[in-house]
């Protein structure tokens, strides 16, 4: 028996020499210590041997099986790092001082409108500033004209911090702030994030806004119009029809929102004989609200009605980026994806 194991150990060696891939070696180890392999073939002469020389030979028996798991371990280990090897060696050569391939990112789309909005009222000779997001009940709303009982003050619109402090609804605020610490003429663009207990397919709980404000002797709803259009056909094109409607708004008066021709359809109300889904075929999209400062502000922070006029706008900067960039659904620019925000590079 221990010239079977001797010669056994000295096939294996033999045998395991001359692997040069796992497929085989899997293939040695079944042949050696499988059910039917040469180690357990070796075995069957055991039941001639006295219970000395089988406990010799159960212990050999056992030492050669742990020397063979042994060696194929050690040769698989060295069959992968060959391979890996290989695998390297197949890689085109590299220069490490070389600058790495990146792509190119991008800014968000948001950002990317809310500059183009700061720029074209800046070059109108307005101020961009900033305002907190948390501001207090009176800034939010009665110093803008915004009583107790108006539906805007609503719980399931406001969202509250603690009593008396909201996260702000709008970026009006601006108006009360700016005007309190400066007296006329005032000429002020305020960009910046807002939020609502509201979330759909259309609308979501923060977003973002830009506010306008021009106060000063002999302001005109002329002068809100002229602005109004020259920025929409800055940022639209200058083909970009444009109308104002009379609407409602509690800190100006008179009111007005400001109406676009359809970008999906150029103002025809359908496409290719089917009604756009956009415009729903009026061929007019709402894009901003605005109107002449209510004079109950101006007695808020402490302007003279008499003496000054003025005008305020506001619009939604998500809003614009759809309809420049003709995306459809608002909820992609909250989930960078990539692909998605890949294109505004």
């Amino acid at each position: 028996m221990n010239e079977k194991i001797e010669a056994l150990k000295s096939s294996f060696d033999s045998e395991l020499k001359k692997i040069a891939n796992m497929v085989d070696l899997e293939a040695l180890r079944v042949n050696y210590l499988g059910r039917k392999g040469k180690v357990t073939d070796a075995l069957k002469g055991m039941g001639s041997l006295t219970d000395e020389q089988k406990k010799t030979v159960g212990r050999e028996t056992n030492e050669l099986k742990t020397a063979i798991t042994v060696a194929l371990a050690e040769k698989l280990e060295a069959l992968k790092a060959q391979e890996l090897q290989r695998e390297i060696n197949a890689l085109p050569e590299f220069d490490i001082s070389m600058p790495p391939d990146m792509t190119r990112g991008s800014y968000h789309p948001i950002t990317l409108v809310q500059r183009q909005c700061e720029q074209v009222f800046k070059s109108m000779g307005f101020t961009v500033e900033d305002y907190a997001e948390v501001v207090t009940d009176y800034e939010c709303f009665e110093s803008l004209n915004i009583p107790k009982f108006h539906p805007a003050r609503d719980m399931q619109d406001t969202l509250y911090v603690s009593d008396g402090i909201v996260l702000r609804t709008h970026t009006s605020p601006l108006q009360v702030r700016t005007m309190l610490k400066q007296k006329p003429p005032v000429a002020v663009v305020a960009p910046g994030r807002v939020y609502r207990r509201d979330s759909d397919i259309t609308h979501t709980p923060m977003f973002h806004q830009v506010e306008g404000l021009l106060v000063d002797k002999h302001v005109t709803m002329a002068d809100l119009r002229g602005t109004l259009t020259a920025f929409m056909r800055e940022v639209f094109g200058s083909d970009t029809r444009i109308r104002f409607r009379p609407s409602f708004f509690p800190f100006t008066e008179p009111s007005a929102e400001a109406d676009i021709s359809c970008c999906m359809c150029g103002g025809k109300g359908h496409v290719n004989g089917t009604t756009c889904r956009v415009c729903k075929g009026t061929g007019w999209l709402e894009i901003l609200g605005c109107g002449m400062v209510d004079p109950e502000v101006f007695k808020a922070v402490g302007y003279d009605p008499e003496e000054v006029t003025g005008f305020a706008f506001g619009l939604g900067v998500e809003r614009i980026a759809m309809l420049k960039y003709g995306i459809g659904d608002l909820r992609m620019f909250f989930e960078n994806d990539v692909r998605f925000l890949g294109q505004f590079a």
